[in-house]
């Protein structure tokens, strides 16, 4: 597998995957770290997201509609109470979660997932107030208009930016890819909306009226990676492409990011969707993959655990089975590691721990929370 940086290429072996063995507990050795898988729990049915409380517990979402709590080194049994109804079905369910910046204070808790029925179903975005192992107050922040009548990208990826406000991805769902270019819907979309679902005044289409006035950015796939990168505040994004393409993009207001008539992919069909790599007026995306390997989770590392992994994006995949951990130039990958291939297992979440250790999710119907720790005296 070959990974490709814009607007050059990085040659094979420059960017060839580093294979890392990955035993659970075993001691691994990176480009620059030894680490250890540590498996934290198990019992989770198709985890798809993870987010910290204040006190050291965790927020666990089922992509079949349960939210779980890790409590004081447990996983609790039961599942929070007061989970709006989700629609758990191919792609779609119970997706991500995230805090408020002031959750301290405030205690609101934010959820992506797929709502309405199994014939038509499209992404909803509710806020709700943790009160020990209840929400209440739910508010609906959104509600999409990218429906489908299977679950299929959905995007569903979450973040809040230093402002305050709150990034949302909405996919294309799979059959109407040509509406990523469609400016007065969300499908394939970043949307950009206040803590209380309000729109931004400064939104690119909010004053215009030339296009929705939630959107950020437009041209995306499905989009299931968001972070901020920690020096620059610039919104990172990745997303699936569908036989290649998978893409790194730094959305910005008001730009297109080409899906679908530019892409570095072809369809399952082995078939042309777009003669063209890049366009004029489209943006270019920092990182691509070709063949896929089905991102999903995105965090950049900034604990103390790993001093040399500072600054460094990690991804997880899917089909390839792997952690990818990208070395970064500014705003310029400079390397790609693959890690965990060994363990065989498809990473749906990564995210950085208040104890400056790697936290990653597993996707399937025994999914794992495991923890990477650094080796003692590496």
């Amino acid at each position: 597998m070959q990974s490709l940086l814009l607007p050059g290429l990085i040659a094979l072996g420059a960017a060839q995957a580093t294979m890392a063995a990955a035993a659970p507990g075993a001691a691994q050795t990176s480009d620059q770290a030894s680490f250890r898988v540590v498996t934290v729990t198990g019992g989770l049915e198709f985890p798809w997201s993870l987010a910290f409380l204040p006190d050291g517990d965790m927020l666990i979402t089922e992509k079949p509609g349960r939210l779980r709590r890790w409590h004081q080194g447990k996983l609790l049994p039961g599942p929070v109470a007061g989970v709006p109804p989700v629609v758990f079905k191919d792609d779609g369910g119970l997706m991500d979660v995230v805090l408020h910046p002031d959750f301290a204070a405030n205690h609101w808790i934010y959820l992506c997932f797929g709502h309405g029925t199994m014939e038509r179903n499209a992404l909803r975005v509710v806020r709700a107030r943790l009160a020990d192992d209840t929400l209440e107050d739910t508010q609906v922040i959104i509600d999409a208009d990218n429906f489908n009548k299977d679950g299929s990208h959905l995007g569903c990826r979450m973040m809040f930016d230093r402002d305050g406000h709150l990034f949302v991805t909405s996919g294309d769902r799979f059959d109407f890819r040509n509406e990523a270019q469609n400016l007065t819907n969300l499908y394939g979309k970043v949307l950009r909306l206040n803590a209380d679902g309000t729109i931004p005044t400064d939104n690119p289409f909010a004053r215009s009226g030339a296009g929705r006035p939630e959107i950020w950015s437009s041209g995306h796939r499905n989009p299931q990676g968001a972070a901020l990168h920690p020096d620059t505040g610039h919104v990172w994004t990745h997303e699936h492409g569908p036989q290649g393409g998978d893409e790194i993009n730094t959305p910005r207001s008001g730009g297109n990011y080409g899906w679908p008539k530019a892409t570095f992919g072809i369809d399952y069909d082995d078939s042309v969707i777009s003669d063209f790599n890049e366009l004029p007026g489209m943006e270019q995306p920092v990182w691509y993959w070709r063949p896929s390997i089905a991102p999903s989770g995105m965090a950049f590392y900034t604990g103390s655990a790993f001093p040399k992994w500072q600054g460094d994006l990690f991804v997880g995949a899917m089909k390839a089975t792997c952690l990818v951990r990208l070395e970064l130039d500014g705003e310029r990958v400079q390397h790609e590691e693959r890690l965990l291939l060994d363990l065989g297992e498809r990473i749906r979440d990564v995210r950085n721990g208040p104890d400056g250790f790697l936290y990653l999710l597993t996707d399937s119907e025994q999914g794992r929370l495991l923890r990477l720790e650094p080796v003692s005296g590496s």
